[in-house]
């Protein structure tokens, strides 16, 4: 009865743990999915012990004590940090310091164009080394999932960074007169831009 039960919850378990953590939906979502990936691996344990499948035991349970491992560093210290971050931000919305936002939340945040029209997501930022200013963000349109998307290299003049999204000072026509960029070829300096307008004109 124990091992059928087990039998039907750890295939179950495994696949909605693994969609949790590959979507990436922050600290507490993955290290919910390392909870639930625990679930599956002590069920397929009892699964092997019932049937005597000593080799499934014994990889579940080095399974278990690596989800061990994950659902502290996810929900215990990330999610602190996660948490912290998040509190510094909602904190200097109601100070008179320039308002904050962290960032890690930088990757996946909505870009509009000037005129709001939606654009795409911002996927980096590029720093430069001892001022820390950014160069350029990297912004991906198009494309579902990453997959058949569009990169391109944005100037920080042309980025207006908020809490909650990224607003361009480009049309969505200068928007994509910006060349694309693939792969492993980012450029090394941030890219020229029309300037607001120039290609409607």
């Amino acid at each position: 009865m124990i091992a059928d039960l087990a039998g039907g919850v750890a295939p179950a378990a495994t696949m909605i743990a693994a969609m949790m953590t590959a979507a990436n939906l922050g600290a507490r979502i993955t290290g919910w999915g390392f909870v639930v990936f625990t679930i599956g691996s002590v069920g397929w344990s009892i699964v092997g012990l019932s049937s005597g499948q000593t080799n499934l035991v014994g990889t579940n349970a080095f399974l278990t004590l690596v989800n061990g491992v994950g659902i502290w560093r996810w929900l215990g210290r990330q999610r602190v940090y996660e948490d912290g971050g998040k509190a510094a931000q909602t904190a200097s919305r109601r100070s008179g310091s320039p308002t904050l936002f962290t960032a890690t939340g930088f990757a996946g945040m909505r870009v509009l164009s000037r005129e709001g029209r939606h654009i795409g997501k911002s996927v980096e930022a590029l720093l430069e080394c001892g001022t820390g200013t950014v160069s350029y963000v990297v912004v991906s349109s198009g494309g579902v999932g990453g997959v058949k998307e569009t990169l391109r290299a944005v100037p920080a003049d042309a980025v207006q960074f908020d809490c909650e999204e990224l607003r361009l000072s480009l049309s969505m026509q200068d928007f994509d007169l910006l060349d694309s960029i693939v792969d492993d070829k980012w450029p090394a300096s941030p890219p020229r831009h029309h300037t607001p307008g120039q290609s409607s004109a």
